[in-house]
């Protein structure tokens, strides 16, 4: 414990104290380390071995193209076998070569029998089919017209549907284009292979009458395969209405959701003629896209909608010219393609929803962390040992950054090194970018959510609870949102704000472009991709970077404000002007306090005016001044306020130790509370060393040192480790510090036997109490604050630690509370009894003792009939005699001084034992436990009649 004067640490010194505390306590909590680093880790080899097991499923002969043996040997093997579309099934044939693709005939998208529009409850116009035409499967198929010429646009629809021709079979396709053919049939990805012409269901030929047998077979060629195709009339049905409003209404009515079973009335097809006439064409079309593909991007020539558009364009030519002028649509036909192989990234169609978790997983650690040193008053403590608000904001948020960047530094290496194409794709300098934002952004989050959290495992669960719900909800919700082309990009950007969004959004570009690479066999995200329409990395790096700067400057100003208890305009104090180290002169207000004043002791208020009296001194020179101190604790649940402290005045010179007595819920350590800053004054206020506990704490904490009545340790951390972190604080260095944290913790009977390396969260009780004693001494301290520092020693322990106050208090002012007489009484030059908030009595022991404690105590121990006896007895030592206490023959009474001398007392009782028998007797000078109840009680008694 040094007794040299040092100067207040510096900003860096404050720092290395900190960062040199956060690395030793990173180091005691390897494995939590090990399991958070663990987890990305096991998370990317479960994805790589999802990915083999997809590969090897893709990989199967069922999805390669199908093959067949065109030559075997003499021994039945085969020696040439022959790929290609032609063997393969519907299924296989995107993997196939396609040298020459095959020409389809473009098709309609006919409702199922099933499924046309008939007449319903409601769809109840009397030109809609009955619906007993389901039950023989001839139900027509409908298309409804309108527009604002009502003339052309029935003489349009009548050339719409054309009966069958004679089909020419050398040139088939031609033949085949003046028919309106359509299929049932759900359209796929891709038109290599017409799933129409490879199911077992028919197709379909539009004509406006069905005749019998009006049906016909066509052939299709499929490489050296011909196909026969079964081609079935139904009957075209074209029906007018008024407006396109009644079409989109008998649309929406009869609209099938999937395999719903009530809303079953589809229509092939709507026209809007709008305005048009003999010079101009302009249509509007309805189609229906319940066949779409289930991807929800199949383009509009997969969905069968060009042959829906050339049907009306070819008729509306038909109505201008005549019939002989055609505009047919004969065929369509993919282009050529290589044989691919089937592939699908797994880690690239999932990492948005993984990696979510994976990079936010890191917010209830570092939110935990913070919390943890708020509920233990660790961040506090740190602070009234003279750590500033600028070194640990910082180091702490400097010692997130590094472990936040280790951990997305591990994470994206090791998913290199193992192959993972959401890594290997996309250029590492963006990813670099969008990670050290984000992380950033994540860290300020935490600093801001810390400072409205007061307990660990709640700051925990929630914070695990957006995790999850983050990542559900950026897979399930707004990648919908992200999808859909029509949902406005301002609400996008809004979502943004909230920084899970942020992140997924840009892992969901990562995954996109990784995904799309790996699939052609490209780059991923490069930074040109960045200016790309479609492309949204540059707007929430964007969004991230300035999100970060406020949510840092937010949280600092919140912590000052809800943390530190400033004011809300505390950053206006700078220009202020600085406050002076002399004590303020006291307030008129103390002429509204003269009848409290009238009803204190005469030495309780003899203290008042000597704080008065200094306060108007410039120059005084005392260590501590409690000016009128109050707290009041507001009333709950109805229950009326609590007054913990009530007017206190005191004044302590450097070199004294003041001791304060009182029962439990007196009011002790609410005052040591307010002291070091935990908690603020209702009214009142404390100069110490000549600065305010309301204004200036910071100045105060370079020169405080406390042990509170709890201690605030760090649980992996050793009893040197602390002290040598407080030390630091204290601007001790080098051999000064180093022999400090020795004579420390020798003085605490901490350092010998290993005692001193034991991680503090292994201590017993007594020895954290003496661990605290020893943080609050080091580095020399002016001004010490200890709460019942004794608790829970023994008595070898406790006469060691009291030597140890005793050298320190000679040059530092020691406010020190016990619940022992006999440390009170050992320790402190002065005390103070403290009930229900209010200082009872002040003096040293001897005053006390002599000013409230003027009588001798007198017991005697007979049998219960002869206690009269005693009583008559010691009315005749002390006619002003007090019994005080009386039980089965054992009676103790007080005896004034002034009426009794000892020599009468001993001569009483030999005459006593002469007459019965007396089997005990004593008589005791007054303790100070005495006087401590006896204060107590009468201060009690007199508030209970008040």
């Amino acid at each position: 414990m040094a007794d040299t004067s040092l100067e207040p640490s510096s900003f860096w010194t404050q720092a290395n104290a900190l960062l040199r505390k956060n690395l030793t306590f990173q180091r005691r909590n390897m494995r939590t380390n090990v399991r958070l680093i663990l987890f990305p880790f096991i998370l990317i080899l479960l994805l790589v071995n999802i990915q083999t097991l997809v590969n090897r499923e893709l990989d199967k002969p069922s999805n390669r193209c199908g093959c067949t043996c065109v030559e075997n040997n003499a021994n039945g093997g085969c020696t040439r076998r022959v790929c290609g579309i032609e063997y393969s099934t519907l299924d296989q044939g995107t993997t196939c070569p396609i040298p020459s693709p095959p020409e389809w005939p473009p098709l309609l998208q006919i409702p199922a029998p099933q499924y046309r529009a008939v007449r319903t409850d409601f769809l109840s116009d009397a030109d809609f089919p009955d619906g007993s035409c389901k039950n023989t499967g001839s139900c027509p198929a409908t298309v409804l017209l309108t527009g604002i010429n009502q003339t052309l646009g029935l003489g349009v629809a009548g050339n719409m549907f054309s009966s069958s021709s004679t089909l020419n079979s050398s040139d088939i396709l031609y033949s085949l284009a003046n028919n309106g053919l359509g299929s049932a049939s759900k359209t796929e990805l891709t038109n290599f292979l017409e799933p129409a012409f490879f199911s077992n269901e028919p197709v379909y030929d539009l004509q406006p009458q069905c005749a019998a047998n009006s049906g016909f077979t066509f052939p299709l060629q499929l490489g050296s395969t011909e196909v026969q195709q079964e081609a079935r009339c139904v009957q075209g049905l074209h029906l007018w209405r008024n407006s396109s409003t009644d079409i989109n209404d008998e649309l929406f009515k009869g609209y099938r959701k999937g395999n719903s079973e009530r809303q079953i009335n589809e229509i092939i097809a709507a026209y809007d003629f709008l305005n048009s006439n003999g010079s101009s064409y302009n249509v509007s079309i309805w189609y229906n896209s319940t066949y779409k593909n289930d991807t929800g991007n199949a383009p509009l020539a997969l969905m069968r909608i060009p042959r829906s558009v050339n049907l009306v364009s070819n008729a509306y030519l038909q109505f201008l010219l005549g019939p002989a002028t055609k505009m047919l649509f004969e065929f369509v036909k993919e282009m050529p393609k290589p044989a691919t192989q089937v592939k699908l990234d797994f880690s690239s169609l999932l990492g948005p929803l993984f990696f979510t978790w994976v990079i936010i997983q890191l917010f209830p650690v570092v939110l935990a962390s913070l919390v943890y040193e708020k509920q233990q008053n660790l961040r506090i403590m740190m602070k009234m040992h003279g750590l500033g608000d600028g070194p640990y904001w910082m180091i702490s948020y400097a010692y997130f950054l590094v472990v936040s960047s280790i951990y997305m530094f591990g994470f994206v290496l090791f998913g290199s090194i193992v192959g993972i194409k959401f890594f290997t794709l996309n250029d590492y300098s963006i990813q670099f970018v969008f990670y050290f934002i984000y992380i950033n952004l994540q860290i300020a989050v935490a600093f801001l959510a810390a400072a409205f959290f007061s307990n660990v495992k709640t700051a925990t669960v929630l914070g695990y609870i957006l995790v999850f719900g983050t990542g559900l909800l950026g897979g399930f919700l707004f990648q919908f949102f992200l999808q859909d082309t029509s949902f406005p990009k301002a609400w996008i950007i809004v979502m943004e704000l909230y920084p899970g969004f942020s992140l997924y959004r840009g892992l969901y570009e990562l995954g996109d472009y990784s995904f799309t690479g790996n699939a052609i066999g490209t780059d991923g995200m490069r930074w040109k991709n960045l200016s790309d329409s479609t492309n949204g990395m540059r707007e929430i790096l964007i969004i991230m970077f300035v999100e970060w700067l406020l949510v840092v400057i937010v949280a600092y100003y919140v912590d000052q404000v809800v943390s530190s208890g400033k004011g809300y305009l505390f950053f206006l104090e700078n220009f202020r002007r600085k406050p002076s180290s002399s004590f303020r002169r006291p307030s008129l207000r103390r002429q509204e306090s003269k009848v409290f004043v009238q009803m204190e002791k005469p030495d309780v208020a003899q203290e008042r005016e000597k704080v008065e009296q200094l306060l108007l001194e410039p120059s005084a020179s005392e260590a501590i001044l409690c000016d009128d101190l109050k707290k009041v604790y507001p009333g709950r649940d109805g229950n009326p306020e609590k007054f913990a402290v009530r007017g206190l005045s005191l004044a302590l010179s450097q070199g004294e130790c003041f001791g304060m007595l009182g029962p439990n819920g007196a009011g002790k350590t609410s005052f040591i509370n307010m002291m070091i800053g935990l908690i603020k004054p209702s009214s009142g206020t404390a100069y110490v060393q000549g600065l305010d506990i309301k204004k200036h704490m910071d100045g105060i904490y370079a020169n405080m040192g406390v042990c509170p009545q709890h201690d605030l340790l760090w649980e992996t951390l050793t009893g040197r480790e602390h002290l040598l972190f407080y030390g630091r604080l204290k601007n001790l260095k080098g051999a000064a510090l180093i022999q400090a944290v020795e004579e420390s913790l020798k003085g605490v009977n901490l350092f010998y036997g290993g005692v001193a390396d034991k991680q503090a969260g292994k201590y017993s009780g007594g020895m954290k109490r003496r661990l605290s004693v020893a943080i609050s001494l080091i580095g020399d301290p002016k001004v010490v604050y200890m709460d019942e520092p004794s608790t829970g020693l023994d008595p070898a322990s406790r006469n060691s630690l009291w030597n140890v106050v005793k050298r320190a208090k000679q040059n530092r002012a020691i406010i020190l509370t016990t619940h022992s007489m006999e440390e009170a009484e050992h320790l402190c030059d002065r005390l103070g009894i403290f009930v229900d908030g209010s200082l009872q009595c002040i003096g040293n022991p001897k005053e006390l003792k002599g000013r409230y404690g003027g009588s001798y105590v007198f017991t005697m121990t007979t049998s219960a009939n002869h206690e009269e006896q005693v009583e008559n007895l010691v009315r005749r030592l002390s006619p002003n005699a007090n019994r005080i206490y009386q039980i089965s023959g054992t009676q103790k009474f007080e005896l004034p001084k002034n009426e009794v001398r000892i020599a009468e007392v001993f001569q009483a009782v030999e005459k006593a034992k002469s007459k019965f028998t007396v089997q005990a007797w004593g008589l005791a000078d007054t303790t100070l436990e005495d006087v401590f109840i006896k204060v107590a009680r009468s201060a009690q008694a007199f508030n209970v009649l008040s």
